[in-house]
């Protein structure tokens, strides 16, 4: 059940944006979504967007501590053939929000895309790339381990070489992604490469 809750909240983390640059396209503010609230109308329209960016934020942190109760799984020292940097990787896809978002002139037409585009993130087994986690400190990172397994790994850590890669906890959001929420550091001591955990 808990699975099933974080890969709501997580899809509905990475498609918010959709929402949130047509609601700053066509104005809307507070009181013209909830008309019979007076009160709201004395709401500036930036605190309004400022309050539409924060939602899926303060969202981004719940899904982050509940993460902590998935099932969990782990990358041993030396089973990591490979490990490439992703946050960049799917950037001009996930801006491709705002053209269709640019594109939408009703809010009709705004539920028929989202809904499409939320259940195609919910059911994917690939990965689930939000770059509000960016904001939380967390990196990005493709992974093939010595199997021949290809990973998204949502992590903390900053790793560079597979070698690295020794995780003793990652949180299994699907079979193909995984969230590490200790950071590890790498520091020298006597020419000897040792790991530095900081739990946060």
């Amino acid at each position: 059940m808990i699975n099933f809750i974080f890969r709501l909240l997580l899809s509905f983390n990475s498609t918010s944006l959709l929402i949130i640059i047509y609601l700053v396209k066509e104005k809307k503010v507070f009181i013209s979504i909830f008309p019979g609230l007076e009160f709201l109308s004395y709401v500036p329209s930036f605190l309004c967007y400022l309050a539409y960016i924060l939602i899926p934020v303060m969202l981004t942190g719940v899904s982050i501590y509940l993460s902590s109760y998935l099932g969990q799984d782990e990358f041993r020292k030396g089973t990591t053939s490979s490990i490439e940097h992703a946050n960049n990787s799917f950037l001009p896809s996930y801006l491709g929000y705002f053209f269709v978002a640019l594109s939408i002139n009703d809010p009709v037409t705004l539920g028929f895309v989202y809904l499409v585009l939320f259940v195609f993130t919910f059911l994917s087994q690939a990965l689930y790339f939000n770059p509000l986690f960016l904001l939380y400190g967390f990196e990005f990172y493709n992974i093939t381990t010595q199997n021949g397994a290809s990973v998204f790994l949502i992590s903390r850590s900053k790793y560079k070489t597979p070698r690295e890669v020794d995780i003793e906890r990652a949180f299994r959001i699907n079979n193909y992604t995984f969230i590490e929420k200790e950071r590890y550091e790498l520091y020298n001591s006597k020419n000897k490469h040792k790991r530095k955990k900081e739990v946060v």
